[in-house]
Formats: C-alpha cells, sequence, structure tokens
C-alpha cells in the first residue's frame, strides 16, 4: 500500500470474516465498480472441473498465497482504489478485494500461466488448483512441472492449504476422491437438519425451493435428470401422508436433489 495526497475516489475499508476465523479487508468500490465496464472473461464451469478429476487416483490440491494481491496494478489506476482510514487516505499497488473484475482478471491469468497443462494433467478454478495423476511416477512429473512453471511468473502458494499426494480432499464444494465425488456434507447439513414443514403452505414453500435447485440440477446433468417426479408429486404426498409422514417426502426430495450424479460411462 501507499499513502495518496488528492484521491479522485475514495472508499470505505470493510473486515470480512474467513472460515478459518482470520480476517480479510476489502474495500467496499461500490461506486468504482459502477463505472467499470464489466470483463466477460468466463469462469470454468464447475461442473466440468469437477468430473475431468474422475480417473485420476493421486491429486495435489494447491492455493495461491493471498489470491489477488500478486496481481500488480497499473500505476495509471492505483489512486482510483484510495481508501480512507483515520491516518489518512491509502491505496493497494495489487489487487485488491472487492474489484468487480478481480475473479476474471485472475482467472484469465491463471489460464495464460497454466495453458500448456489444464486440461491435461492440472485443473483450475481462480486461485484453487488441483495436479491430476493416475500414478506416483506421473504424480512427481506434474508436481515438478507445475511447481517450476509458478517459480517462473514469482506465484506464491499457501503452504497452509496445499496438500500432495492425496486422494480425498475438498475442492469447489465438493468432496472429490480416487473413486468419485460425493455430496460435501458441511454445504448440506443446513438443508438436512432443517426441522420438517408442518403446515401445507411450509411444504409448498420447501417444494418450490427444491424445484428450484432441480432446475439447476437438470441444466448442468441433463442426462442424469430423475428428480422431476420427486418434487411435482410433493403436495399429494403430503395431503396423503398427513403430518406424522411428511418426514419421508422431505428425505425423498432432498435426497434426490443433493445427490451427485454418477459418472456417465
Amino acid at each position: 500500500m501507499k499513502r495518496v495526497q488528492y484521491p479522485t475516489w475514495v472508499a470505505n475499508p470493510v473486515l470480512v470474516k474467513k472460515a478459518d476465523g482470520s480476517w480479510r479487508m476489502c474495500i467496499d468500490f461500490k461506486d468504482l465498480n459502477k463505472a467499470c465496464p464489466k470483463d466477460l472473461y468466463p469462469l470454468p464451469e464447475i461442473d466440468w472441473k469437477i468430473e475431468s478429476l474422475m480417473g485420476f487416483k493421486y491429486k495435489c490440491f494447491l492455493n495461491t498465497y493471498k489470491g489477488y494481491h500478486q496481481i500488480q496494478m497499473s500505476k495509471k489506476d492505483e489512486e482510483k482504489m484510495a481508501f480512507h482510514t483515520d491516518e489518512g487516505f491509502f491505496c493497494y499497488t495489487k489487487m485488491p478485494f472487492g474489484l468487480k473484475n478481480m475473479r476474471a482478471k485472475y482467472q484469465r491469468l491463471v489460464d495464460t500461466i497454466l495453458e500448456g497443462q489444464i486440461g491435461r494433467n492440472l485443473e483450475a478454478y481462480v486461485y484453487d488448483m488441483v495436479i491430476k495423476s493416475k500414478t506416483e511416477q506421473d504424480l512427481i512429473r506434474d508436481v515438478k512441472e507445475t511447481l517450476l512453471t509458478l517459480n517462473k511468473v514469482n506465484m506464491k502458494l499457501n503452504p497452509k492449504k496445499c496438500s500432495f499426494r492425496i486422494e480425498e480432499s475438498k475442492f469447489l464444494g465438493y468432496i472429490v476422491t480416487s473413486k468419485g465425488i460425493r455430496a460435501n456434507l458441511e454445504k448440506t447439513k443446513a438443508m438436512m437438519s432443517m426441522p420438517s414443514p408442518s403446515t401445507l403452505k411450509k411444504m409448498q414453500s420447501l417444494s418450490g425451493k427444491l424445484a428450484a435447485l432441480n432446475r439447476v440440477r437438470r441444466r448442468s446433468f441433463p442426462s442424469h435428470d430423475k428428480v422431476s417426479g420427486r418434487t411435482a408429486n410433493a403436495h399429494r404426498s403430503y395431503k396423503g401422508q398427513g403430518v406424522n409422514g411428511i418426514n419421508a417426502v422431505v428425505v425423498r426430495l432432498l435426497h434426490g436433489v443433493l445427490q451427485f450424479p454418477r459418472q456417465s460411462t
């Protein structure tokens, strides 16, 4: 960071608590983001990234250190990201969190750096990367290739969030194993532990939410659509079984929506 004497744009700092309990300082660039054109560089499809890990026994999960802060900002744009504190005005010289196009910019950088590896022995989604290998010999070669590539551009990794030569770990919200993929219970426990609806109105609300989830599921995996009938029959099942039998209906609906489709053969 550096001090700014006469800022043209000023934003407020915001502290955001991270999943590990530590704090991240973000800047509320709401006004600046409104004035910036949107970067249309596409982010990868998450389901494609997940399915591309199938068939690889060994994996290494990598996470870059400080994420967006590794990208140097243009000198002429630095002072546009000024924020105020009790000690004056400051701005970042590296890309801060909170900018409108930061994810697209970082994905473009990663795709450019790892162009020769993505799809072959590595998958990357913004600052999360997975080295995938079928044998231990391939694993050693792939790790060496990746680290040399990152070293050439001086991209740092966060050792606390990196793991090597494992067969099961979390990636983009799913548990990735050597045999397949399963749902992350930490992500689904809120739905599985929610109280059963006690009235018809609450049941209708629940089935509407599940129908919305099912539509997303059908768009991502059109060849695995086996849940439509469950949501459509939810109201009839509720009326027929009453409040005491609603648990079976809820479990049947949730099972169909939360179950990750098997890999097609």
